[in-house]
Parts: structure tokens; sequence; C-alpha cells
């Protein structure tokens, strides 16, 4: 994949993010959301960092196992339970994506739920990728 991160001089500087993805490929990656699910099915971590970076590498996992790396995703969108924990947590939660996902950002968006399908999930990520 061939992707461009586009960061216009008139909107606010992205942190963590990138304003748009311009993506060249042939095939398109759609990724489910991923919560912080073990293989048996159990929500794994107590704060919303450890539930982060287990659902970041559920998602990163599904990406691998449809011939993708993170560099090809196009699109994230994380939805949380508390927004305010969230942004409590900005700091690390960007460490957690660097590690696993490296520093070229999706396009993305965080939004706020009421709750999501595993009652103890504090955070899910779903997204698309385009693949070369």
């Amino acid at each position: 994949m061939s992707a461009e991160r586009v960061n216009p001089p008139e909107l606010s500087p992205p942190t963590g993010f990138s304003h748009a993805v311009v993506a060249t490929g042939s095939r398109v990656v759609f990724l489910a959301g991923q919560t912080a699910l073990n293989a048996d099915g159990k929500v794994v971590g107590e704060t919303l960092p450890e539930q982060f970076e287990r659902a970041l590498a559920n998602l990163l996992t599904a990406l691998r196992a449809a011939g993708g790396t993170p560099a090809d995703l196009a699109r994230v969108t994380v939805y949380a339970t508390d927004i305010a924990d969230y942004r409590a947590h900005a700091r690390e939660l960007g460490r957690v994506w660097k590690e696993l996902a490296g520093r070229d950002y999706p396009a993305m968006a965080v939004v706020e739920v009421v709750r999501l399908w595993d009652d103890q999930a504090a955070v899910e990520l779903d997204g698309f990728a385009v693949l070369p």
C-alpha cells in the first residue's frame, strides 16, 4: 500500500492521528471491533491502558492474518466507555500505539459510548486497511 498522510496547516496539528490518509492499493481489509478478549473469550486488563493494549494487539493480529501490517491501516475508530479516562491516559495510550503499530497514524476518531458488547470492556477498536 502507498499511504500519504495529509495534515493541512489550516487544521490544528494532529496528535496521535492523521487528519486524512490517501491510500492506494488493491485490497481493502475491514477489521471487526476488537476488545481486550483473550483466546478464551474473557476480557483481560483492569485499566483502560491494559485493555487498549490488548484490543490493539487483537486488531493487529487480525490485520496480520489478512496479510497486512500496521502501516497498511488507513482508518481506526476507538470506542471508549469513559472519554475522560481515555484523555487522562492519552500519553500512555500513545506509547502503546507506537510500540505495537509504529509512528504512522491512520485517520482516527475516538467516540464515547455507554457500553460495549462485552460488559467488562472499556475500549474497542475497529478499522480498515488498504493492502498492496
